[in-house]
């Protein structure tokens, strides 16, 4: 939690401050009520009494009921404005911090944790902030004034408070010992729960192919019994206490009445009325304390949940970024795309073998080089290191003749065109979508939207939908088909104009005449940039400038298709097992 308080600003902590002031104002003017009720019941039972006496004595337990009222009012205004405030920044630093991740960590924390802790999380610790300056400030300061308060009066009363506090304190404890480890198991068990509903939703179309509806409600249900359990068993304790205050409470006027009874019965004339004064006042005051318990109680219900979530937000935005720019970044002059590999080997951060072991090569600008190997050689694995993704483990990475280390991030991915194996598309507008994010240039208007989508051969299908350039990508492209999601995935990469033009198995949801249309248009229109090419097709990268076959994260094979079908057994069995000998001699 104290890492959460070190994220409030200025102005928060002068509402937190005031709140303070505020809450010390509320609590005397409460406490001093009885006070006030104790010379209304003197004058009440003394002769002579004047009713304007009387009625002033009123007048100022009204103003200090309205004065606490207002008090309640301004802390509570203050506490919402503080939380909401807090919850803001946290989403804001969490979002930014989840952005800066390498793969490494989103991998660690996984996609349905950081949800959970942008949103359930959060939303935790803004209710305690909202509800504990209110409640965990007030309960102490109301305690021990209302003590201090009944300390001088009779020892019976102090006593018969003193043990209904001692059980309070043991109700407390059994919440801290019961419940407390139940939330805190909660908050992962949630985790759990949120990753399989994601996968259900994105997954519902094989869901319902395989007919795997029962299985999957048996996950869920799983997951679901679990958070209900430990629920139950946390809520069961806390259930314990509401009425458990309230019979404390009810036992404990009962009992100052019941021994002021005894005490007024055996005091003198003179005495009883003093005494029936200060058992209205003590009774009072013992409420008061243990009306701060009762909000201690409020605050034990919601501060084991916050703790556990203010340290999984802390873990996230404490969390070393493992990828991170220099501290002098370089900017070269020279915008050529040179892609140079210089005995480049990688191991994954979760550990394992190595992945890609003792990788060189050079890609030159208007060069096409393709890579191709078995499921696992490690090609996908090669590409992403370029921007980025992952840092190497050995070895180095030049682009345009130095280090991708030594180029600040936006930098380097300015100059770098990337379509993933998987095509990913934002809800918004078919232009929205090819014209995306920000290379440091102006973003792409019509015209280059028009031309990056003709190289991509989406032209057709693009102007047949409603809107043509502006019609509606629904979440993840649902409302297109594998191919399109492709095309419009490749388009965008063209439209930011970069360099390097990277495409991680980016062709293998389209037909082959439009594999090709796409190749000789890219051929043509993106002549001088360079083009890196991971696929699974021998047609798709036969005529690639360098072919560089990858078998176990090694080299077996490098050079263009005729020299490896010559030379590379590894290539020629790709090769035999996807084309005739009659297609792979005639082209």
């Amino acid at each position: 939690m104290i890492t959460i308080f070190k994220t409030f600003n200025k102005k928060q902590w002068v509402f937190v401050f005031a709140s303070l002031f505020f809450i010390v104002i509320q609590v005397w003017l409460d406490l001093k009520l009885p006070d006030y009720m104790s010379n209304v019941t003197i004058l009440v039972e003394t002769a002579g009494s004047k009713i304007s006496d009387i009625l002033v004595q009123g007048a100022f337990m009204m103003l200090c009921a309205l004065g606490s009222m207002a008090s309640s009012m301004v802390v509570g205004y203050f506490a919402a404005v503080v939380a909401a405030g807090l919850a803001k920044n946290l989403r804001g630093m969490v979002y930014d911090k989840t952005l800066s991740f390498s793969m490494g960590e989103i991998g660690h924390f996984s996609t349905a944790s950081l949800i959970n802790r942008t949103t359930n999380d959060i939303t935790q610790v803004q209710t305690l902030v909202s509800m504990g300056l209110q409640a965990i400030i007030k309960a102490p300061i109301l305690a021990v004034w209302a003590i201090v308060k009944i300390s001088g009066k009779t020892w019976q009363w102090s006593t018969a408070t003193a043990v209904a506090v001692f059980i309070l304190i043991i109700m407390l404890g059994a919440t801290l010992i019961f419940a407390v480890p139940r939330f805190r198991k909660i908050q992962g068990i949630t985790d759990k729960l949120n990753r399989i509903i994601r996968e259900h939703l994105t997954g519902i179309r094989v869901v319902r192919a395989y007919n795997a509806e029962a299985y999957q409600e048996e996950k869920f249900a799983e997951a679901n019994d679990e958070v209900t359990d430990n629920n139950m068993v946390a809520n069961r304790v806390m259930a314990i206490m509401s009425p458990g205050m309230t019979f404390i409470n009810s036992g404990l006027t009962l009992a100052v009445y019941w021994i002021g009874a005894y005490l007024i019965e055996a005091a003198g004339v003179g005495a009883k009325l003093t005494l029936f004064s200060q058992m209205v006042v003590f009774s009072n005051y013992a409420m008061q304390v243990i009306m701060a318990f009762m909000l201690l109680n409020m605050i034990f219900i919601l501060l084991p949940r916050a703790q556990v979530s203010a340290g999984r937000i802390a873990e996230v935005i404490g969390t070393e970024c493992g990828i991170k720019d220099p501290v002098t970044p370089e900017t070269p002059d020279t915008t050529e795309g040179i892609v140079e590999f210089k005995d480049v080997s990688f191991i994954y951060p979760d550990g394992g073998g190595e992945v890609l072991k003792k990788i060189s090569f050079c890609a030159q600008p208007g060069q096409t080089v393709a890579f191709i190997g078995a499921t696992g050689s490690g090609k996908s694995t090669l590409v992403n290191l370029i921007p980025r993704f992952y840092d190497v483990t050995e070895g180095e990475i030049l682009v345009d003749g130095e280090n991708v280390k030594a180029y600040s991030q936006k930098e380097l991915h300015n100059r770098i065109g990337y379509v993933p194996q998987r095509a990913v598309l934002f809800s918004g507008t078919v232009a929205s979508n090819v014209a995306y994010g920000d290379n440091g240039r102006e973003r792409g208007g019509e015209k280059e939207v028009r031309r990056a989508v003709n190289i991509a051969q989406g032209t057709d299908f693009v102007e047949k939908m409603n809107g043509t350039y502006n019609a509606e990508i629904a979440q993840g492209g649902t409302n297109v088909s594998g191919g399109q999601k492709q095309r419009l995935a490749i388009a965008r990469a063209i439209a930011r104009d970069p360099e390097i033009l990277i495409f991680d198995d980016s062709f293998s949801a389209l037909d082959y005449k439009t594999d090709r249309d796409l190749r000789d248009a890219l051929d043509k229109e993106t002549a001088e940039k360079t083009k890196l090419i991971v696929a699974q097709r021998i047609g798709t990268i036969r005529n690639a400038d360098q072919i560089i076959v990858l078998d176990k994260g090694e080299i077996v094979g490098h050079g263009t298709h005729d020299e490896l079908m010559e030379s590379c057994t590894t290539y020629q069995e790709i090769a035999m097992s996807q084309l005739s000998k009659e297609e792979l001699s005639n082209g």
